[in-house]
């Protein structure tokens, strides 16, 4: 998959022969869509309002840390958010709850790292209609629902549509899959509610999104900080098995920290022998690679914390939204 994306974010012939099979990929995107909006495939709608988090590429955007600050401001507001998300790799389908002593491989690494931040209910299912509708019995208190990259589950209605973008790397070469990196045509995109860009510029109407953090903690004793100062060695080793490995390794680089990169597949599954460089003196990991890791690891690993900085008003749109739709405030 990786050697596959480096033909979508630059000029490549690869994508001119697989356009013809992404034409008919588009096709059936836009027929899926249509029978969705006719109701000639049934939705669902929740009682409660239902924001989306999702985007229109493959590969990470943001989406994850996004869901997380939106969920703080909306339980600074005084809502009680839920976070549902698909949980990607995990062995079961069928709805559960994420918590902090979950594992991966039980609920997927991203919603075990949002379980982890430990601020609100989090649960997991291929079924989104399904997984909010289990959740909600068991965590009643919750008045509002986060779906974490939902934004083509097009079973479950949703009140507000958000859809991020990678900043840097956009649309790549603006083709849908297999030639590109697109799930949706752009054009999907005038159809959201709101535009967030992480990293880079905005156009009018976008609304910013920045990722940042400096504080890293020890995977073994994560009571133990570090900052980039000390991680002046000269083997220090990075890894990222994230959508877009590279906004790792360049923040790493704003931090002032020299290391050698080591990229792997989004979601990818650790085991010791990946990590097991030569003349290492500190691995440095996000945290959704680090709730992999834990099982087999030792002093040497290190864990960025990183945290989405968005514009408050984006919270204030979710909130007019909702309220433009007859649901009741916090």
């Amino acid at each position: 998959m990786l050697q596959l994306q480096n033909h979508w974010y630059r000029v490549s012939r690869l994508h001119l022969i697989l356009y013809p099979v992404s034409l008919v990929f588009r096709a059936l995107v836009a027929l899926r869509r249509e029978l969705y909006l006719s109701s000639f495939l049934p939705s669902h709608q929740l009682l409660l309002p239902v924001i989306v988090i999702g985007n229109i590429s493959v590969g990470g955007t943001g989406k994850t840390p996004l869901t997380l600050a939106l969920a703080q401001q909306l339980v600074e507001r005084g809502w009680h958010p839920l976070i549902i998300s698909r949980g990607y790799g995990r062995s079961v389908s069928s709805p559960q709850a994420a918590s902090p002593s979950s594992s991966a491989a039980q609920v997927g690494d991203e919603p075990l790292l949002m379980a982890r931040r430990d601020i609100c209910p989090v649960w997991v299912g291929a079924d989104r209609v399904a997984t909010a509708q289990a959740a909600l019995q068991a965590c009643p208190q919750c008045n509002i629902v986060l779906c974490d990259d939902g934004l083509q589950h097009y079973r479950l209605q949703r009140d507000v549509e958000i859809a991020v973008i990678d900043g840097m790397r956009r649309f790549g070469n603006g083709y849908m899959l297999p030639a590109g990196p697109l799930r949706e045509p752009v054009s999907r995109l005038q159809s959201v509610d709101a535009i967030v860009v992480n990293g880079g510029e905005t156009a009018a109407g976008e609304y910013a999104m920045s990722l940042g953090g400096d504080i890293f903690y020890n995977l073994l004793d994560p009571l133990q900080t570090a900052t980039a100062a000390d991680f002046s060695k000269p083997n220090i080793h990075a890894i990222a098995g994230i959508g877009n490995p590279e906004r790792y390794f360049r923040h790493l680089e704003t931090l002032g920290i020299t290391y050698t990169p080591h990229a792997f597949p989004d979601h990818h599954d650790y085991d010791a022998a990946d990590l097991s460089f030569a003349e290492c003196d500190a691995i440095l990991m996000t945290e959704k690679d680090a709730v992999k890791c834990s099982a087999f690891a030792d002093a040497r690993y290190w864990v960025l914390r990183v945290d989405a900085r968005i514009d408050p008003a984006l919270t204030d749109l979710i909130l007019r939204k909702i309220d433009s739709h007859g649901h009741q405030t916090a």
